[in-house]
């Protein structure tokens, strides 16, 4: 079966899931955060295991139950009215047009000229202009992993042209932490996963 027409029976399976099962009928978007959140762990849980042995299966299996989710509520959506899943599909694809003008638009320069890093400077000025932060962590979902909320955090700190200053041994665990986490980010390292991967090679 051909991956749009998986997708679109995968859609239909769905809504029926919603009338018929009395189970899932019942559900909210709030009763299903838990499960958004477990998903997108075993997720990474997934990816940790196939990037060590090479075998991606279980990605594809995860990949499916997080694809599960958004579906479940996208079709909790359409039955309220709030909102379809093609609205979901027709606005990730408006953005993805709008934050990679390298590919889609004429920014003066093809993506043969463009490294990674300026590519990405391209999404975040675009993101910037769409969202109007306010404050530093506006759109930074304060329940994320420390490393990476703080990750986030330095990065629009050293945006707004105040980077964080080096740690004096006095200032304790948490301004060390801090330390290490704008040192990663000066070596292009994305400290989340580098604690993941240490912690997984001391494993027996």
């Amino acid at each position: 079966m051909r991956g749009d027409e998986a997708l679109l029976e995968f859609a239909g399976l769905m809504r029926r899931l919603r009338v018929e099962c009395p189970w899932k009928a019942a559900q909210t978007h709030r009763s299903l955060s838990r499960h958004l959140l477990e998903e997108a762990y075993e997720t990474l849980e997934a990816i940790d295991s196939g990037d060590e042995s090479g075998d991606w299966t279980h990605l594809r299996e995860e990949l499916g139950d997080l694809l599960l989710q958004v579906y479940f509520h996208a079709v909790v959506a359409e039955q309220s009215g709030a909102f379809t899943l093609g609205d979901v599909a027709g606005d990730i694809a408006a953005k993805m047009v709008r934050r990679n003008p390298h590919v889609f638009a004429d920014a003066g320069a093809g993506t043969e000229d463009l490294d990674p890093a300026a590519v990405n400077e391209l999404w975040e000025a675009a993101k910037a202009t769409e969202k109007r932060r306010d404050t530093v962590t506006d759109g930074i979902p304060a329940a994320l992993p420390a490393l990476l909320y703080a990750d986030k955090v330095l990065d629009r700190l050293e945006r707004a042209g105040t980077p964080v200053a080096p740690p004096e041994p006095e200032d304790g665990i948490g301004e060390a932490l801090l330390a290490v986490v704008a040192r990663a980010r000066a070596e292009g390292v994305d400290p989340e996963q580098a604690l993941r991967d240490a912690v997984r090679r001391r494993l027996p």
